[in-house]
């Protein structure tokens, strides 16, 4: 297989800020991504979606430069977070350093974003002393506060409650709406693609190809983003 080409840069205003032209992936001798083609352009949210083991995952973590096994193309700012399933935080540091340390941001900018996500007063606390719902609130403001061009998310609501994921639909889309970030979304949920994104591509297939490609107009006013919610969770 051929080295992939990656471009990483500064975003244009003219141009999509996100484009992915993977012409497949395998692992050995199996192929796992087929031909896999779009642009996604500044401001919008993107989910991706289709049956468990499909490749959605594979395809975030190709998007984010972090397994390079591809043919082809991908073209992505400089600036990306990336949120995973699990929360990815440092056991031995608090909530204010766990965004400090990884983000270089100051401390004052990590107590801001710490109370933006609804963990004011929690900001000394460290990971084992939050609860799971916490824990990825604690995810999704570090993500936050790198200020990034791009944020990519594999699942990162699944494991909770359904209320509390909604709680947690609801915090994303409003930070992500005040923000006018452009987003990727890895999710098996139906409702939270139509909830949360402005286009929908489902993938299928052995290899994974995409097997639909639909606009979702509207998709944030679905739920609201009058505020944060509370920290309970």
């Amino acid at each position: 297989m051929s080295a992939p080409t990656e471009q990483n840069g500064r975003p244009d205003q003219g141009r999509p800020l996100l484009s992915v032209d993977v012409q497949g992936m395998a692992y050995g001798r199996d192929i796992v991504l087929g031909q896999i083609s779009f642009d996604l352009k500044r401001g919008d949210t993107l989910a991706l979606t289709g049956p468990s083991g499909v490749g959605k995952s594979t395809l975030i973590r190709a998007i984010a430069g972090l397994d390079t096994r591809y043919r082809g193309t991908i073209a992505r700012p400089d600036k990306v977070a990336m949120v995973f399933q699990e929360p990815t935080l440092l056991p031995w540091r608090n909530a204010v350093e766990n965004i400090t340390l990884t983000c270089g941001v100051s401390a004052a900018r990590a107590r801001s974003v710490l109370a933006d996500v609804g963990l004011k007063g929690r900001e000394d606390l460290f990971p084992d002393q939050l609860s799971l719902g916490q824990q990825r609130r604690l995810s999704l403001a570090r993500a936050f506060a790198s200020d990034p061009d791009l944020m990519l998310l594999d699942e990162p609501f699944v494991s909770l409650d359904p209320d509390l994921v909604d709680e947690m639909m609801r915090l994303f889309a409003g930070l992500r709406a005040a923000r006018k970030l452009t987003t990727v979304l890895v999710t098996h949920s139906e409702r939270e693609a139509e909830l949360l994104a402005s286009r929908i591509i489902k993938l299928d297939g052995k290899p994974a190809q995409i097997a639909r490609d639909d606009q979702n107009k509207g998709a944030y006013f679905q739920l609201s983003a009058s505020g944060v919610t509370s920290s309970r969770s």
